[in-house]
């Protein structure tokens, strides 16, 4: 095998197994002389964790950790870690762990040389302008799952604990300026998530292989995205330890954020305020809604899904490739439908509402109004 690579787009990757022993040089390419590592509360007390201290700590950057991360990370986390940070006279932060770790990382350095609140600076028109660009710290991602390509994202999805919406909040630099792809790191993921994780990437490449926005270089990235995970993910999730299956899935999850500036869709649209309230999992979440939404928008993305069955090798066109969502679905053992992954009783009303006002909508290719999101909202339960 010989799947590593130093990549500079979008930003500089380190690619490879055993990488993670760079990453002290990585922090001192990044500017960073104290580092504050941000981890959820799971990898916190695990091997791959003490290891990367660790290697902090001989190289004189010390082992400093901020772990008190939610699975859907919110402005209290945020507040928490900056408290943490300030009192530390960190100057960077390592971002170590799944999308949620590597979110909220990216939140701290961002927001810690700023004077405004975190909702002022959401995805919303020009926001991001009113930030202090010097006060953003450098950031050094480290993903330990194969799924959110948070670590090339210039954006973090954070939970508003009152409200139980998830806000998107952007600015450009908040993409870090250093990562370590080591996929030794995933070896130790459990098979559900590996799986959940995988969809989330795929979920990506589909949402934004099939947006109507113009970006002729994403949509070539999305395509391979979705057959790196078409190919690699069933391997992944059969063989956890199989390194090569899961060097692909880590390429498929960078390709998969790195290709959704093209744009998102229904999927992550009704993902999002499920997730919020339900306290989901994204990917899984994503996985449950996918087929639904394929056939809500299928007049829109028939012919582009013949194009991807072919690239994938699968038969049927649009219909090949939606059994095929529908057989990785079954292999992954994912919940039949919303209701099977624990939403009950939900206020529909409320999540439509949310669904509209997410950013995601934007990109999908059938225009969403009230009544045909509530219809794609009652299909999925």
């Amino acid at each position: 095998m010989n799947l590593v690579g130093n990549w500079s787009y979008p930003t500089n990757i380190r690619f490879g197994a055993g990488r993670i022993n760079e990453l002290a040089e990585v922090c001192e390419q990044a500017g960073i002389k104290k580092p504050l590592l941000v981890t959820d509360k799971g990898l916190a007390s695990l091997p791959i964790t003490s290891n990367a201290l660790g290697l902090l700590k001989t190289a004189g950057l010390g082992d400093a950790m901020f772990a008190d991360v939610d699975p859907n990370p919110t402005e209290i986390n945020v507040a928490d870690g900056l408290k943490v940070y300030a009192a530390g006279g960190h100057d960077g932060v390592v971002a170590f762990g799944g999308g949620s770790a590597l979110d909220l990382g990216k939140a701290l350095a961002f927001m810690c040389g700023q004077s405004r609140t975190l909702w002022e600076f959401e995805d919303i028109d020009d926001w991001w302008t009113r930030a202090d660009s010097d006060g953003i710290a450098p950031v050094v991602a480290v993903p330990t799952t194969a799924g959110t390509g948070s670590e090339v994202g210039r954006a973090s999805v954070i939970t508003n604990s009152v409200t139980h919406e998830k806000k998107i909040i952007f600015h450009p630099k908040m993409l870090p300026v250093q990562i370590i792809c080591d996929p030794e790191l995933t070896v130790g993921m459990p098979a559900i998530i590996t799986a959940g994780t995988g969809m989330d990437a795929f979920a990506h490449c589909l949402e934004a292989f099939c947006s109507p926005h113009y970006h002729p270089m994403s949509q070539g990235i999305a395509l391979e995205g979705l057959r790196l995970v078409k190919t690699y993910l069933p391997k992944a999730y059969e063989n956890g330890t199989d390194l090569e299956a899961r060097a692909h899935m880590m390429s498929a999850a960078a390709m998969g954020a790195t290709a959704f500036q093209k744009g998102l869709g229904a999927i992550h649209a009704i993902s999002h305020p499920i997730g919020a309230v339900f306290n989901t999992h994204h990917g899984t979440t994503n996985a449950v809604v996918m087929q639904n939404v394929l056939r809500f928008n299928r007049e829109a993305i028939e012919q582009k899904l013949e194009t991807a069955a072919n690239y994938l090798g699968v038969d049927g066109g649009y219909e090949g490739f939606y059994n095929l969502v529908g057989t990785l679905n079954e292999t992954f053992s994912i919940p039949k439908n919303l209701t099977e992954l624990g939403v009950v009783n939900p206020d529909l009303d409320s999540l439509t509402k949310s669904a509209l006002a997410d950013p995601s909508t934007g990109g999908n290719p059938i225009e969403m109004t009230y009544d045909n999101t509530l219809d794609l909202l009652k299909s999925c339960l």
